[in-house]
């Protein structure tokens, strides 16, 4: 059976006062105008997992304008163990709570021993040629699928690092700014060891498939680390090694106003491995089938490695893609043999899914089925 989305639920979110779909198996297709609600939709999908979604938008911002009721996505998950209810909504603290099968959830990353979910949206298409900040978050977006703590570890290590720099600016107690690079360190020797596994595995995978791959093929990397040496490959040692590189950069930080090393500066490079090219030297249609086929490939690394295939969402994905192209994602998208959720504001784009998919309309937060 695959692994699908049967009901999803919304209050209050975004353009929906109130919205219930029922699905069966099938691929998902939404099309309807700009600003109908089809993306508003993927996001609601989206937070289903740890971290902001798809948008990264705080949660506050989830709230249908105008609603004293707050925001909230349910979904029924059909599993081989059976049905699924998860639902996620505003917390009164501005973030968000989780409920399991009718019950508080443990933690955030509970929900990812139902789900997984991987997105590509039009924000994406520059990706490769843009600034080095939204090629992490794209790529703690991947681990995050593979390690559903990563998105915290990198929130966590992200807030340590923001109190250092205030100690710094402030001259404040060394004592307590040694505790917080060694907090800084634990973190940082986490997310940064997770990212170079989980890139490990996913290069491993698509080496496997470069000849016959019917998207480009990505060799992946990452810049340095550290300013010097090598990296240990153990994390208590890479935990030594940044504790003490941070300490040794405190008056060049202190007069830079920031940390200037550490797994906040490292970039995703990503070079067009057929071609043997930057992936940023690529035209727009060569990046847009490289993020593609990277997509695909980590999809099928996640089933790989969690036996969890991840739901795809996939916004105004055919609108710059030949027939030729278009028919090669929709193959490909059924061979991964999971639910995948696409957008578009043309119907005639998706004639070559035919009965594979359900189609729907969306009208001003409205869903209909056809």
């Amino acid at each position: 059976m695959i692994r699908h989305l049967s009901r999803i639920r919304l209050t209050a979110f975004r353009n929906y006062t109130a919205a219930a779909l029922d699905l069966d198996s099938r691929h998902v297709v939404l099309t309807g105008p700009n600003g109908a609600g089809k993306t508003n939709l993927l996001e609601a999908i989206s937070v289903l997992s740890p971290g902001r979604g798809l948008r990264g938008a705080s949660f506050e911002t989830l709230q249908a304008h105008g609603s004293d009721i707050g925001w909230a996505v349910a979904a029924t998950i059909e599993t081989d163990d059976g049905p699924a209810d998860i639902g996620t909504g505003a917390a009164p603290d501005g973030g968000r709570r989780v409920r399991i099968n009718g019950a508080n959830a443990r933690s955030i990353e509970a929900m990812s021993d139902y789900l997984r979910v991987l997105w590509l949206t039009p924000a994406m298409d520059g990706l490769f040629s843009g600034p080095a900040g939204d090629r992490r978050r794209f790529l703690d977006r991947l681990v995050t699928t593979l390690i559903p703590s990563h998105s915290a570890a990198v929130g966590d290590y992200e807030k340590a690092m923001r109190q250092r720099n205030r100690l710094l600016e402030d001259h404040g107690d060394t004592a307590w700014l040694s505790a917080i690079e060694a907090q800084m360190a634990e973190l940082g020797a986490s997310v940064h060891l997770a990212r170079t596994d989980s890139l490990s595995h996913l290069q491993s995978l698509i080496g496997q498939s470069l000849d016959d791959a019917s998207f480009p093929a990505a060799h992946l990397a990452l810049t340095p680390l550290l300013d010097e040496g090598a990296e240990p490959a153990a994390s208590t040692a890479l935990e030594s090694v940044l504790a003490e590189s941070w300490r040794l950069s405190r008056g060049r930080d202190r007069a830079a106003g920031r940390t200037l090393m550490g797994p906040h500066r490292v970039d995703l490079e990503v070079t067009y491995a057929q071609k043997g090219m930057p992936a940023a030297l690529g035209s727009t249609g060569e990046q847009k089938a490289l993020l593609i086929g990277l997509i695909l490939a980590h999809a099928r690394l996640v089933r790989l490695r969690t036996d969890i295939t991840p739901f795809l969402l996939l916004d105004e994905i055919a609108a710059h893609l030949d027939p030729d192209r278009r028919r090669a994602l929709f193959s490909a998208l059924d061979g991964l043999g999971t639910q995948c959720f696409l957008t578009g504001t043309d119907r005639l784009l998706f004639e070559a899914l035919g009965a594979r998919a359900q189609l729907l309309t969306v009208r001003d937060g409205r869903l209909l089925h056809d």
